[in-house]
């Protein structure tokens, strides 16, 4: 029993609900951590802590969630998850904040609405290139694992029938070994009043299975990297230049790969933060408000030879299937440390709903202990990030101040990534002491989200991956692998707080990426 609670009040086991669609390594991670399983026929259908699908959840199922529950899902967060609302959304806000700003995005059209836009680009690229061919891919817009998509240069093969988009395809892709790949990088937002973005340090890079040809634009194995076509290819098992078998690597290893080619992987993974910020930031302020809920999205991206990052879709419900030893590495991993990110914003509110259990009130038997590793977890309910005070009025660190979570053997933690003293994949290192945290900001009263160092790297020469903290920034919160990417200094969270000032966050974001790319080239300067 939690030392304030009440005579009555016990600590039992935190409740998952489940349907035919939610993952079976999210299930199975739950259950090692200490979860139960919500029954209906045992249990009051409000007797659960969180509730973990597949689909989207009603706006009646979000206002009627309750103070200890959490949903899986952020209402709509499907305006960037279905292709054809992506690209409209960046192209609005190409028209507002300048075109070069959204420039990862390949010229996009949503057919049928735009194919006399598309027929016009097409004809002036072709007259522009001669006797060079234009290459174009075409993607229904809502579905996914490669389903329905062509590539082709004569218009005359464009064959679609429902809503989909048509996109510049990327004919000059970073390959590895001669074979064409891209990143599945996982993003979870936590809140979008304010907007709180958290990305994942591990992650997945697919590649196709035969190697990249432009002669034959029909072999889906050459030009789609999506692992459900792959894994029936011929040369799936086959051991590759390069990638050896299969069809994944994690991106610990893709980063080691580039660092043996003396390519800048931090700048790398800084320009990627920078696609996710701004791709977000497309539909946050319009999403309407939802206490106690989260999304956990992954965003595919493509490296070209330039080692610029191209967006090509952000999935909802990424795919959690384990499939090779890549997907139980980063996948088990990936749910562990999104427990631990859920606990890490969450309220203290113990006191008051164990008064409520001691009167007999609904959710009497929720408990707010996490085991996980047999260790005890902040008893805290699944509430809104935003409103547990961090600091005290003078300034130091407040009782319910808030810290990283505690390490756990299951959480991928910070790797050599982005350490260029190690060329190999990395192996698991002990964990790092904590920088205690110091008294800053005596005016706050609110929690400010603080960006994290990350990786090896950057512990050594104090830099995180999208912002170079200032004497007064502290570092964190992290939880596991977990890293805050927004907001990234005090003008951000402040531009997020009371409504959304995208114009404010986007000018940060320009004098932040500035203050990179001049970093990157004096860092260059200095190894020449």
């Amino acid at each position: 029993m939690a030392e304030d609670e009440p005579p009555g009040a016990s600590l039992k086991p935190l409740v998952f609900r489940v349907d035919e669609t939610t993952p079976e390594v999210v299930q199975s991670v739950l259950l090692e951590r200490g979860w139960s399983k919500f029954d209906q026929q045992e249990r009051n259908m409000e007797d659960w802590n969180l509730y973990w699908r597949t689909s989207s959840f009603r706006m009646a199922e979000h206002a009627n969630v309750k103070p200890w529950q959490c949903l899986n899902h952020h209402p709509g967060t499907t305006r960037l998850t279905r292709k054809d609302l992506l690209a409209k959304h960046l192209r609005h806000m190409e028209r507002l904040y300048g075109a070069p700003l959204y420039e990862f995005l390949p010229p996009t059209f949503v057919m049928p609405s735009d194919y006399s836009k598309f027929v016009a680009e097409y004809f002036k690229e072709k007259q522009a290139l001669d006797a060079k061919l234009s290459y174009w891919i075409c993607k229904p817009a809502e579905l996914s694992r490669g389903r329905g998509i062509i590539i082709f240069s004569d218009i005359k093969n464009l064959i679609f029938a429902d809503t989909c988009i048509i996109q510049k395809y990327i004919c000059n892709p970073l390959l590895v070994g001669r074979y064409k790949c891209d990143l599945r990088v996982y993003v979870c937002v936590t809140g979008f009043k304010p907007l709180t973005i958290y990305i994942y340090q591990e992650g997945l890079v697919r590649f196709a299975t035969e190697k990249f040809d432009l002669g034959n634009l029909q072999n889906s194995y050459a030009h789609l990297t999506n692992s459900s076509i792959n894994r029936s290819g011929a040369s799936y098992e086959k051991i590759k230049e390069v990638v050896g078998s299969g069809c994944k690597w994690t991106l610990s290893r893709f980063f080691s790969y580039l660092r043996s080619w003396d390519v800048d992987d931090l700048l790398l993974w800084q320009k990627i933060n920078r696609v996710v910020i701004l791709t977000v930031l497309a539909i946050a302020p319009s999403v309407p408000f939802a206490a106690n809920c989260f999304e956990l999205l992954g965003f595919d991206i493509l490296i070209d030879d330039n080692l610029k990052p191209w967006l090509l879709e952000v999935n909802y419900s990424p795919g959690l299937s384990l499939d090779c030893s890549a997907d139980v590495s980063v996948k088990r991993r990936l749910i562990h440390d999104t427990i631990e990110l859920m606990h890490l914003h969450s309220l203290r509110n113990d006191r008051k709903e164990s008064c409520s259990a001691a009167n007999g009130s609904p959710g009497v038997s929720l408990a707010r202990k996490d085991r996980g590793q047999g260790r005890d977890l902040p008893h805290e309910s699944f509430s809104q990030p935003g409103s547990r005070r961090a600091f005290s009025k003078d300034g130091t660190p407040g009782e319910k101040g808030v810290t990283a979570c505690p390490e756990n053997q299951h959480t991928c933690q910070p790797r050599a990534v982005l350490s260029r003293q190690e060329v190999r994949p990395p192996t698991r290192e002990p964990p790092k002491a904590k920088p205690k945290a110091r008294a800053r900001h005596p005016a706050l009263k609110t929690l400010i989200p603080r960006v994290s160092l990350i990786q090896a790297r950057g512990r050594e020469k104090g830099l995180s991956l999208c912002v170079q903290p200032d004497s007064s920034w502290v570092p964190g919160p992290q939880a596991g692998n977990f890293v805050l990417i927004f907001p990234f200094n005090e003008a951000t969270f402040g531009a997020s707080r009371n409504g959304l000032n995208v114009r404010r966050i986007i000018q940060e974001l320009q004098k932040l990426t500035h203050k990179q790319c001049s970093q990157a080239a004096e860092e260059k300067t200095k190894r020449k």
